[in-house]
């Protein structure tokens, strides 16, 4: 594939416990973006669903055949011929395993599934507080690497927490990415602290751009998410950030900055093994 210069946006949105205003809400936003000139959209984490595991059981899709949601959001890719990435898509599980994949799907611009990535890093803590969060007791976790291919060349796939983990992201430039995604629905209070030095890291390590769709605002049960979906260049800077609220923004992956910036700071060449 010819790698050129590509415009691409990631949406920004609020997810409900109500599936079919999420898809409508998300994908209009991805076809305003690609009015506005993006060949590829990112949608982020949870884009269909953010509630009670309970009720995320009844929209859960069998891949690679689908159901609705998968159904609507291939239309809508073919209808502007974008790139459509599914930032975290509902996939039922294994057979005999109650728990759903947390799932990127890549949908090309002929409406067809090109690949997916099951988020590999799930979030399990036990505080002294008495809090438990175990992401794992509803989601099964992913065990593949995954890239996929774009008009600005390879593209690595993560998922939200994994962006607390940098040997994946090696692993990616590793496999030829040039951008990385990451997308989210990162909390209110993690966000803060943590959302904008992590993703910028990451660029800077891997000299990947960085393309990051995100969640904001509260949410059912009270969770409350961080926003500023972001785009983040090779050396660290953010060249597109959404403002409050829903909407998307835009930037263009340019893969001779890649390029450049990796000859000018050879770290990546510069790596050794050790004991």
């Amino acid at each position: 594939m010819l790698k050129e210069r590509t415009d691409v946006a990631v949406v920004q949105m609020c997810a409900s416990t109500n599936a079919d205003e999420n898809v409508r809400a998300s994908l209009d936003l991805s076809h305003q973006a690609a009015d506005a000139g993006a060949q590829c959209v990112f949608l982020p984490e949870a884009f269909a669903f953010i509630g009670p595991a309970e009720q995320k059981a009844a929209i859960v899709e069998r891949l690679p055949e689908g159901g609705p949601i998968l159904d609507a959001c291939r239309r809508q890719a073919a209808a502007d011929s974008v790139h459509l990435f599914l930032g975290g898509f509902n996939e039922a599980g294994d057979p005999g395993d109650e728990r759903s994949f947390n799932t990127t799907v890549h949908i090309g611009p002929t409406g067809d599934v090109v690949t997916t990535y099951r988020k590999i890093h799930l979030f399990n803590v036990d505080l002294p507080d008495g809090t438990s969060l175990h992401e794992e007791r509803n989601t099964a976790p992913g065990d593949r690497l995954v890239t996929t291919d774009c008009p600005f060349g390879t593209l690595g796939l993560t998922i939200c927490y994994d962006m607390r983990f940098p040997p994946l992201f090696q692993d990616l430039v590793d496999r030829g990415a040039v951008a990385i995604a990451v997308p989210s629905a990162f909390t209110k209070t993690t966000g803060e602290a943590h959302w904008h030095t992590l993703l910028k890291a990451r660029a800077i390590e891997t000299q990947c751009y960085v393309i990051a769709a995100a969640q904001h605002g509260r949410h059912a049960g009270g969770r409350e998410s961080f926003g500023h979906s972001v785009i983040i260049d090779p050396w660290g800077e953010i060249v597109a950030e959404c403002d409050e609220g829903d909407g998307f923004a835009i930037a263009t992956i340019d893969p001779e900055r890649v390029k450049t910036i990796r000859s000018s700071l050879p770290s990546l060449n510069n790596r050794r093994s050790y004991a």
